[in-house]
């Protein structure tokens, strides 16, 4: 296949495009707007394959996106492309707008009107793959409210988002089964957990705790910590999504995560206790540093997901627990000091803006 992968230079869209790469025989058209997240670092393993090429497009200009269709007639769409912070959705919502609704919508359209035009053999084994996430959802009852076996996520719990950022998400959702009712485009849609892992902007909780404990940095931590998540290793989702966009039944959706709930505090003492280990201080622990802060607006107290779904009709299972994946995580910052410091900085930004045309026009990598 030739999968045109959105969002592909992102945390979790690098580590689909690695996969493909270095896993399958498959083929990777990365196309991505290079926005604050974006980091073809992420992606250098893999970008003198002759598999993968990139491309520089906005997926709100839909004559770009038009144009890359019809340059790399693609088997399939992973999408992947959006913002994708909380935080920041709440600050600056209309950022998530347009990419995550308004960008889903052109996407949409130029596939529909680039499938429309296939053969009758080329567009019954195409797919539009949507990526999402469990926040759609809403949250579910937290154990300190309730006794005895507690609710996960299925594929049929109704939404409820309760941040600007999960609301643009459900309406991509949304618009994605949308076109395929009305359309006939043959779409799927996953939802998945809390991804961790190597290559993550330190914008989000496991990196920020560990790039600040090095710093010497407070490491904040929300109201009480008590907040539950389920925490999904970023390679394990990868193997899973390329296992639905290749296996996966059109019309349906899978959820996806990796059977580790865990409390926000718990999260950062065990990253402290780890970074004790593998990185010590001179004195004192790490857990030091711990700060509790004024809890976010509208904070969702619990995510857990059922991942049966996935089990039983496609084979997959997470590989890592989350003490090897917590591990690795941490082994991999700690090693890859190079990348961290360039995100940090903003020196990859620099170098992306010498190499590379301006978010919206198409530029293809040298192989």
């Amino acid at each position: 296949m030739k999968i045109l992968v959105t969002g592909g230079a992102g945390f979790i869209g690098s580590a689909v495009i690695r996969h493909i790469i270095g896993h399958t025989s498959d083929e990777v058209v990365n196309v991505d707007a290079l926005t604050y997240a974006g980091n073809l670092a992420s992606i250098k393993s893999v970008e003198d394959s002759p598999r993968y090429c990139f491309e520089r497009v906005d997926i709100c200009d839909r004559a770009a996106l038009d144009a890359l269709f019809a340059l790399h007639q693609p088997d399939a769409v992973m999408h992947l492309a959006a913002e994708s912070h909380v935080d920041r959705s709440i600050t600056g919502p209309a950022a998530f707008i347009d990419t995550n609704i308004v960008g889903t919508y052109q996407l949409l359209e130029a596939a529909r009107h680039y499938w429309s035009a296939l053969d009758a053999r080329r567009q019954q084994a195409f797919r539009f793959h949507h990526i999402s996430t469990d926040e759609v959802y809403g949250d579910l009852p937290h154990p300190d409210e309730q006794s005895g076996a507690l609710p996960l996520f299925t594929e049929q719990t109704p939404y409820a988002p309760s941040s600007p950022y999960s609301a643009s998400k459900a309406a991509s959702d949304h618009l994605v089964r949308a076109w395929r009712r009305t359309y006939g485009l043959p779409t799927l849609v996953t939802n998945c957990s809390n991804n961790y892992g190597p290559y993550h902007f330190p914008e989000k909780l496991i990196p920020l705790v560990i790039l600040s404990a090095l710093d010497g940095k407070p490491l904040p931590v929300y109201g009480k910590g008590d907040q539950i998540r389920d925490w999904l290793y970023v390679e394990d989702h990868a193997r899973a999504l390329h296992t639905v966009v290749t296996h996966g039944v059109v019309g349906e959706t899978y959820n996806i995560g990796g059977h580790n709930e865990k409390r926000n505090l718990e999260v950062v003492e065990t990253l402290c206790d780890l970074l004790d280990e593998m990185a010590p201080k001179s004195h004192g622990s790490y857990r030091d540093q711990i700060t509790f802060v004024t809890d976010r607006p509208g904070h969702d107290r619990r995510y857990a997901i059922d991942a049966g779904k996935m089990v039983r009709e496609l084979g997959w299972q997470p590989q890592e627990t989350f003490a090897s994946g917590l591990r690795k995580t941490v082994r991999w910052y700690l090693d890859n000091s190079e990348w961290v410091e360039q995100v940090k900085s903003g020196a990859y930004r620099d170098w992306i803006d010498s190499h590379y045309s301006v978010a919206g026009t198409q530029q293809q990598a040298p192989r």
